[in-house]
């Protein structure tokens, strides 16, 4: 047992938390389908999931997200002609169902410890004349060598139809297994040609990269990327969301977000459960 600011931080599930329990796996995140996915995101490396968003989200999102957005990339990997919005949590609601989706945390449940945090949430618009991203692989900035097991995991979500020609992602199959010396080569990735939509989620081991638009018209994304609890995510969430907006989160997202514990005690706050803050 260790004290803290006056308060007894226990070495137990039950000692820590007896408020603010950890969430369980709800009833719609266990399914054969899932246990399916899984298998194949575990063989593969991704897995391609169609029909999970109506065109009305889909609409939603565009609606809510394009005028937000406005300022290409930096440099030749965020896209030069491509935009991205970043903090979105903070700026817009109309993505959360799709980083607290049963489906997509029904895999999280069977790849990660419990208490997995949600890393970083952007929109991503690839327009037209943007080049091919360079392949790369997710988790690579935690500097554990490889081969290992994924530390990270990330959806993409099709707002727009992926096409060969407007820039689906190339993923490369079965590369989650490589060690740290290989690398890929363009013959050896794929297309996730899919409707809209449609998500892919991969791990943070395979490799990857956003596709090259030729087209006239330009191709809309949502990406979340997770993390095991005891990880840095790679955004900061406790600054860039307030508390009202936290409030303003369900329950599993508030938890993705940082507002969470991963016994014995990592993430709390004064040596209580991080959820007692918004009551204050």
């Amino acid at each position: 047992m260790s004290k803290i600011e006056g308060n007894i931080v226990g070495y137990s599930d039950r000692e820590l938390a007896k408020t603010h329990k950890q969430l369980q796996p709800a009833t719609d995140r266990q399914s054969v389908l899932i246990r399916q996915d899984f298998e194949t995101l575990t063989t593969q490396g991704y897995v391609i999931i169609e029909d999970l968003l109506t065109p009305e989200q889909c609409d939603e999102i565009k609606n809510s997200c394009l005028p937000l957005m406005s300022h290409t990339g930096r440099n030749n990997f965020e896209g030069e002609k491509t935009q991205r919005l970043y903090n979105v949590l903070a700026k817009t609601r109309c993505i959360d169902n799709l980083a607290d989706h049963p489906r997509i945390l029904g895999l999280m449940d069977l790849l990660f410890k419990p208490n997995f945090l949600l890393s970083q949430s952007q929109v991503i618009n690839i327009l037209p004349g943007e080049k091919q991203q360079a392949l790369h692989f997710d988790d690579g900035f935690y500097q554990i060598p490889r081969p290992r097991p994924p530390l990270g995991a990330a959806s993409i979500w099709a707002i727009d139809d992926f096409t060969k020609e407007n820039g689906a992602t190339h993923v490369v199959p079965q590369s989650q297994n490589w060690d740290g010396q290989q690398r890929p080569t363009d013959h050896q990735s794929i297309q996730a040609v899919m409707p809209a939509g449609s998500v892919i989620f991969f791990l943070g081991t395979t490799w990857h990269g956003g596709g090259a638009n030729q087209t006239q018209s330009s191709r809309l994304a949502v990406t979340h990327q997770y993390c095991e609890a005891f990880l840095r995510q790679q955004e900061n969430f406790l600054l860039e969301l307030n508390k009202e907006t936290v409030k303003s989160l369900s329950p599993e997202l508030r938890a993705l977000v940082g507002y969470s514990i991963h016994p014995p005690f990592m993430g709390m706050v004064n040596g209580q459960h991080p959820l007692r803050t918004l009551d204050e």
